[in-house]
């Protein structure tokens, strides 16, 4: 598909996926094994040339990410594929792919333009399940309704991918095998003796230059992003993206990549954005004591998640201090860091600061310097395009700290 350009948008539901939205797109979060941007690259064979989300994220410039770009700057041709970023599709056999709207189950998902022709209106865009007249190509996947489903659907999603992406099985010496399905490894990945690997439920995939410290648990559905290292502990059915340190007991959650949870504590059913660090302790609820639904904050007030497991949600660059507790369904936005050994609010502005309820603002160019600090222990930096947009999004949300 060399005369073929994609571009995934994120509709009006997308964009308000809190907290991870306010400072990526979300073809940028994490789904089994691969982001949704890397998922639609693998299914279509082709990268992505931009992300089309909202205008407080231009300028997003992460390595490794298709830039963010506006409706107005696509080019007219070649011919393009625009996929909601929400369109989870199936590793399949794609059909012609023929100008009109793309669906998943019935529902439009994106669409097949000609070169030169016109984009959907912004109002599609925004709602594409509206858009019903014209051709349509039907594909095998899911939409995701919320951020949740991420996490709920995490450890089937893993397995899947497992399957068609790493089929292989190794069995390194001085490991407990317990189960059927494969323990898969990439180039450099290291399994100490002293592990005990538990694939009855489903595959374990160690990327390349994942590391896993014994004595350690280890429970599939369960996917090690490239170079990330458990340090000891039981992790289970969860999906870790690149350069994460994990120890301690984790269970059915989701890192984006680049965080670090080094210290014993209990993280449950938990999705946490890039560059996140929970201090020793830090420890989350996910299940009530009455065993009901939990509801979990929205930008569109709260909403019933329909699950009784759910932990907390954690934004970009967001730290914990030593002791920390989290309730269900807490969600903490962007930037902030909250620490004390006291139970912060369920609902956390993105860049607050402070102890429990005693938040405050936390100003841009300090947090700026914690963000550096703590790129530059990985040999990473603060790239111009994300930092405009940490600014924009600190700006944004200056009216929810006030309240």
């Amino acid at each position: 598909m060399s005369d073929v350009s994609l571009y995934l948008f994120d509709d009006g539901n997308a964009r308000r996926w809190a907290p991870f939205t306010l400072t990526r797109p979300a073809g940028e979060l994490r789904y089994g094994c691969l982001t949704f941007s890397e998922r639609a690259q693998h299914v279509f064979g082709i990268p992505c040339s931009g992300q089309i989300s909202r205008r407080a994220l231009a300028g997003f410039d992460e390595p490794g990410a298709a830039p963010v770009v506006q409706r107005e700057e696509l080019p007219p041709g070649p011919t393009r594929i625009l996929l909601s970023s929400r369109a989870v599709l199936e590793f399949q056999e794609l059909p012609e792919l023929r100008p009109g709207r793309l669906t998943i189950g019935g529902e439009t998902v994106g669409w097949v333009l000609d070169p030169g022709e016109p984009l959907p209106s912004e109002g599609s865009m925004r709602d594409p399940a509206s858009a019903t007249e014209g051709r349509a190509t039907e594909l095998a996947g899911e939409v995701l309704p919320h951020p949740w489903h991420l996490v709920s659907r995490t450890p089937a999603r893993v397995a899947k991918d497992v399957a068609h992406l790493f089929p292989d099985d190794h069995r390194p010496e001085g490991v407990v095998r317990v189960g059927r399905a494969e323990l898969s490894m990439g180039a450099r990945a290291e399994v100490e003796p002293g592990v005990v690997v538990d694939t009855r439920q489903g595959p374990v995939r160690l990327d390349e230059g994942a590391r896993v410290e014994g004595p350690a648990r280890l429970v599939g559905p369960l996917y090690l992003g490239r170079d990330s290292v458990v340090l000891g502990g039981h992790v289970a059915t969860s999906s870790l993206g690149p350069l994460c340190k994990v120890r301690g007991e984790l269970m059915g959650s989701v890192f984006l990549g680049w965080d670090n949870k080094a210290h014993d504590g209990y993280l449950g059913h938990a999705m946490l954005g890039r560059w996140v660090n929970l201090g020793a302790g830090t420890i989350n609820s996910d299940l009530k004591n009455t065993y009901g639904r939990i509801r979990v904050w929205t930008p569109d007030g709260e909403k019933d998640s329909g699950l009784v497991k759910v932990g907390c949600f954690l934004g970009d660059h967001v730290k914990t201090g030593v002791g920390t507790l989290l309730s269900t369904g807490t969600v903490i936005g962007a930037g902030s860091n909250v620490f004390g050994g006291v139970m912060p609010p369920t609902v956390v502005p993105p860049f607050a600061w402070g102890a429990g309820a005693d938040l405050r603002d936390y100003r841009f160019d300090q947090f700026v310097r914690v963000a550096e600090a703590a790129m530059a222990r990985r040999s990473e930096v603060l790239t111009p395009g994300v930092r405009r947009v940490l600014a924009q999004a600190w700006q944004n949300a200056r009216s929810r700290r006030a309240e």
